[in-house]
């Protein structure tokens, strides 16, 4: 019963507790860079080439790559024979870094967040909060997962 009435207030108040799901452009973003990782002479590859290799918008995946170009995960060339490139070996490419990129904070909350922390509104007592107890395990276990996974655990 308990369950019943998380679920109801979950899917029907945008206040109490809002569990999100991976963005398309974190997606997108770990699809092109398994394209490239894939790629055996890792020479520069087209946005168009990705995007049509990976099914994905060509201007969403231009606005992606140049993020993750921004934040040295690839390098790019320009002109005849350009594109993107990783920058560093597909094993030093960690998802928690990606999705940190792409996504923003691991933790689905503020209040657990390890690097974004901020106090929730609502919560009188953190320490007591079982919300905040929850999204601390979910915040730990998603971490040890995206800290584990590189990019070459994906090709």
């Amino acid at each position: 019963m308990i369950k019943e009435t998380f679920l109801s207030v979950n899917v029907e108040s945008k206040n109490v507790l809002n569990l999100r799901m991976l963005s398309r452009k974190t997606k997108y973003g770990i699809k092109a860079l398994t394209y490239l990782a894939r790629q055996e002479d890792q020479v520069p590859t087209s946005i168009a080439t990705i995007a049509e290799s990976e099914k994905i918008p060509h201007k969403f995946l231009e606005a992606i790559l140049l993020e993750l170009r921004k934040n040295s995960i690839l390098g790019s060339r320009k002109g005849k024979g350009g594109g993107y490139y990783l920058m560093q070996l597909p094993e030093k490419i960690r998802m928690s870094t990606v999705h940190r990129i792409l996504e923003g904070p691991i933790a689905m909350l503020p209040c657990v967040s390890l690097n974004f922390y901020e106090k929730c509104e609502d919560c009188v007592d953190e320490d007591a909060c079982a919300v905040n107890k929850l999204m601390i395990q979910v915040r730990d276990n998603t971490l040890a997962i995206l800290e584990n996974q590189t990019l070459k655990d994906l090709i």
